[in-house]
């Protein structure tokens, strides 16, 4: 039998979600440098060594913070994976709600964005801090699993290892290995081309970038699904449509 929380964890929960949350507005609303230990416990009616029983250092504060961004951002796209699939759309119906949920997530969350998929916070290691790792492994592997659940029910042609520049498919093969899947080099690659592009779509729309030819970017991310479809040996639009975005 699972014991339930005591009132003092719940009310420490409560405290440390309100302490993250705190910090995020700042981060959002007046950049990186406004994030301090004093800012926060002044918002929250605390002193500045309080805040040390709940995180031990102020990067611990951030990393957290960063955490629950990018868990937040996997969420929204699990949920418009699981949503294409409810309405009976098909795999390509699939692939298209996973862009389509991080382009929306990503013009919602700007700051965020730049955050997580910007100029790193100083102090916080993306690639090795073990929580922000994690964090970013299940943030990659909602489009991962996607494109293996693909590859497995309709395999598509990707390049053969000798196809590969010696150096990339060196380092194709350690990441794969890395993550402990067994998949081929080409698969491994045909899925980060699918991210570049996807990444550096959606990094010029959040950043303003397109402004200079286009006010909505709208279409141009339309042409970026119907470029990349056949990477995935998929068609665009997909014969069950996506749900439309708000």
């Amino acid at each position: 039998m699972i014991q339930a929380p005591s009132r003092r964890d719940r009310v420490r929960a409560a405290t440390t979600g309100e302490i993250k949350q705190t910090a995020r507005r700042i981060l959002v609303e007046r950049g990186p440098a406004a994030v301090s230990l004093r800012a926060i416990a002044r918002e929250m009616g605390m002193t500045a060594p309080a805040l040390y029983r709940y995180f031990d250092s102020h990067e611990d504060l951030l990393t957290h913070v960063v955490a629950d961004i990018f868990t937040e951002a996997g969420d929204e796209i699990y949920a418009a994976i699981a949503a294409a699939g409810a309405s009976g759309g098909d795999l390509a119906a699939k692939v298209v709600a996973a862009c389509r949920g991080f382009r929306r997530w990503s013009l919602d969350h700007r700051a965020e964005f730049g955050l997580i998929f910007g100029s790193p916070l100083p102090g916080l290691d993306l690639e090795h801090d073990d929580v922000l790792a994690e964090c970013g492994r299940r943030f990659g592997g909602t489009f991962l699993s996607l494109i293996i659940e693909l590859w497995n029910k309709q395999p598509f042609a990707v390049p053969a290892p000798e196809e590969i520049d010696p150096g990339l498919l060196e380092q194709v093969e350690r990441y794969r290995d890395g993550l402990g899947i067994d998949l081929p080099a080409g698969l491994v690659v045909t899925y980060l081309r699918c991210w570049v592009r996807l990444y550096g779509t959606v990094s010029l729309e959040v950043f303003g970038h397109m402004k200079f030819a286009v006010e909505d970017a709208s279409p141009m991310f339309e042409y970026f699904l119907a470029d990349t479809a056949p990477l995935l040996g998929l068609q665009y639009p997909p014969s069950q449509p996506a749900p439309s975005e708000p």
